[in-house]
């Protein structure tokens, strides 16, 4: 079981950063392969008693068929989908419920479930949740969501002994970096394209 849970683990990590790359590139194809990324944590969470993470990953596979059909018909009149900055509104509804999500999903792991992190599980679940939804609809500030979650899960995984994902958690905060470089850039570059043609 030991040497299985590894390879998963291995692929995991493929998959999951190349699902990151195309994610920083806005290519498309970064949905169905975080789809098969998903799958194969959906065990290795499970096996490592991360429950939460676990269910995570089937309401990121719900997200992601969601998010590949947003990123090419979700703008304007069935348009692809163009990079947006949070509004307030928006920002502080994410944030009240992400909030409240922590408060649900710890009671459920306390209550329910053997889980000896729960308010770990919990608190980078709900963040995953938020930046998973942020990222469907493109907008830029998911980035710094994602990365609270990282180093969260990094401390976590290394706890669970999960060093090949704390691993690969780390290579998603620098992607994570990056991406928000890239997609600020490109939000950005239109107003001062044609501020310099004027």
């Amino acid at each position: 079981m030991g040497f299985e849970l590894n390879w998963l683990e291995i692929w995991g990590f493929i998959t999951g950063a190349v699902c990151v790359g195309l994610q920083v590139k806005q290519n498309i194809w970064n949905w169905p392969i975080g789809i098969t990324n998903n799958v194969l944590y959906i065990v290795v969470f499970f096996r490592s008693g991360l429950y939460a993470d676990c269910g995570l990953q089937v309401v990121y596979i719900i997200i992601s068929v969601y998010g590949l059909w947003s990123w090419r018909l979700g703008g304007e009149q069935h348009s692809e989908l163009k990079i947006s900055r949070v509004t307030r509104a928006h920002g502080i509804y994410i944030a009240l419920t992400t909030a409240f999500s922590v408060l649900v999903i710890a009671w459920l792991l306390k209550t329910q479930t053997n889980s000896n992190v729960p308010w770990g599980d919990a608190t980078t679940t709900s963040l995953s949740l938020a930046a998973q939804y942020m990222m469907s609809r493109k907008i830029l500030e998911n980035w710094f969501l994602w990365n609270f979650a990282n180093v969260i899960s990094i401390a976590l995984f290394i706890y669970k002994g999960l060093y090949l994902t704390s691993f690969l958690y780390f290579v998603f905060f620098v992607m994570c970096v990056a991406g928000f470089i890239r997609w600020r850039q490109e939000l950005t570059a239109p107003p001062l394209a044609a501020a310099a043609a004027v």
